[in-house]
């Protein structure tokens, strides 16, 4: 796994390389070597530096927590006050570089870390830092060049023969760094951080067993060293004992609350796992303290993506995509988002179009995973789909239009003739209502007519039985 390039603002061991002094001792200067390494003697680097005073170590305390409380520019002036008191404060000095470094001024920081590094006795982080800066800056040969010269000019300097040692590791040449970590051992042998370099290279070189071995030794000298913990995690993955690994990670995370890598690699498992709540925690830490640490960026989207946040996760891809565009599995990550989700304001077929234009792209960065081609053919099959859906709505849409309007064509015509019909039935005044009385006295006139002209007398009607007509009654209920 890649080491982190960026340092971290964690510097609390760096309590002594400051000292008040009315006259500080002048700045050491730096040389350029392309020497061998000398030997060094026994008990190299054990002799403690001259202590911090108590305010300025107070200062120093103050600065470090304002800074990981994200107080940036407290911080920032609070170390400014300390390097003016005492110029000879190198951990001052480191901690401006690396708040320099994190804001993104490259510039500043590479001055503060050289001038860290000419304090008496210089710290060991300020050629660690001033070498991981120089290499990511491509200055790999620079970088060698220089602290070579420091140690050509102090045998003893630990600090600059452990950055010499990642340097040599950074740029492939494993068997002079696994030589010169056997320098520091044998001058210093519970030296932690040359057993980390040592058991880097042996990671390198695919001795995964050797590696665990000296890890466990570096972690018996100080348990608490997050930067063993986090490494042990990454050989334990590669023995394939997972909760083990897990553990590490945890520990190491836990030890420093701004170390981005340890919270990268731990907020990665929990995304295996599926623990995303858990895991956006870890990779939001990591990020905070480290901006440019790709994996985990790349895993926060994956975790923010398990969460259904698709417009975050979409955010952090495409931020990847940013800070480096030659990374494949950035495209293949946006591809895999776009092809199963529904992403917020993409339209669908547009979304499977971006899908494999994000398959494509991975595979010209050199992206070879085999599920690709089916994935492709997955997203075609999406736009047909869709299309095919469309027409379907269309068509439906249209025979629903269709049908409306004969109903309300149907309707209107019904209406239409129930409004003539009740104006045909509608009587007249003096018309049709009329002629029923008309004709009754008519008939009337010609029965009186009738009765005058005839001799025979009228009979009378006929009687109607009292009894039969009582039964005809209808008996209420």
């Amino acid at each position: 796994m890649k080491r982190l390039l960026l340092p971290l603002l964690c510097l609390a061991a760096l309590a002594a390389c400051g000292h008040r002094q009315v006259a500080a001792p002048p700045p050491t200067p730096l040389v350029t070597s392309n020497a061998a390494t000398p030997e060094t003697k026994e008990g190299a680097g054990r002799a403690q530096g001259p202590r911090s005073d108590a305010e300025t170590q107070a200062a120093i305390d103050k600065g470090i927590a304002q800074g990981r409380g994200g107080d940036v520019d407290g911080a920032r002036r609070t170390f400014q006050d300390v390097v003016s008191r005492n110029p000879n404060s190198g951990p001052a000095w480191v901690n401006l570089g690396v708040l320099a470094e994190r804001t993104g001024d490259l510039k500043e920081a590479e001055s503060d870390y050289r001038r860290a590094a000419q304090c008496t006795p210089d710290p060991p982080e300020s050629w660690d830092f001033l070498a991981r800066l120089l290499v990511r800056t491509k200055r790999a040969g620079e970088a060698e060049a220089l602290l070579r010269g420091r140690i050509q000019q102090a045998p003893d300097s630990l600090g600059a023969r452990n950055a010499l040692t990642w340097v040599l590791l950074e740029t492939g040449r494993l068997p002079e760094a696994e030589a010169e970590s056997k320098k520091i051992l044998k001058a210093d042998e519970q030296n932690v951080r040359a057993m980390q370099l040592l058991a880097q290279g042996y990671y390198r070189q695919g001795k995964y067993e050797l590696c665990r071995l000296v890890l466990e030794n570096a972690r018996a000298v100080d348990p608490k060293d997050p930067v063993t913990h986090n490494a042990l995690g990454t050989v334990l993955l590669k023995l394939k004992q997972r909760p083990a690994a897990l553990d590490s990670f945890k520990t190491a995370a836990s030890l420093r609350p701004d170390f981005a890598e340890a919270h990268s690699n731990y907020g990665a498992m929990l995304v295996e796992s599926g623990d995303y709540e858990g895991a956006v925690k870890e990779l939001e830490s990591a990020v905070s303290a480290a901006p440019d640490l790709l994996p985990a960026r790349m895993n926060l989207g994956n975790a923010y993506r398990g969460k259904l946040e698709l417009a975050k996760a979409k955010e952090q891809y495409e931020k990847v995509v940013a800070l480096d565009p030659t990374l494949a599995d950035t495209y293949y990550n946006l591809a895999i988002l776009h092809l199963d989700s529904d992403v917020p304001g993409v339209d669908t077929i547009d979304r499977y179009k971006q899908a494999i234009a994000y398959f494509t792209t991975y595979k010209e960065k050199g992206g070879q995973d085999e599920r690709v081609e089916q994935y492709l053919k997955d997203a075609a099959k999406g736009i047909d789909r869709e299309q095919r859906r469309r027409e379907r709505e269309k068509k439906d849409q249209l025979r629903k239009a269709e049908k409306e309007a004969a109903e309300a064509k149907k309707q209107s015509e019904a209406a239409a003739a129930a409004q003539a019909a009740a104006a045909d039935g509608a009587a007249p005044a003096g018309g049709d209502a009329a002629k029923p009385a008309e004709a009754q006295s008519t008939d009337t006139a010609k029965t009186t007519q009738t009765a005058q002209t005839t001799d025979t007398p009228a009979q009378p009607p006929p009687q109607t039985s009292k009894k039969k007509k009582a039964q005809g009654k209808v008996k209420a209920p």
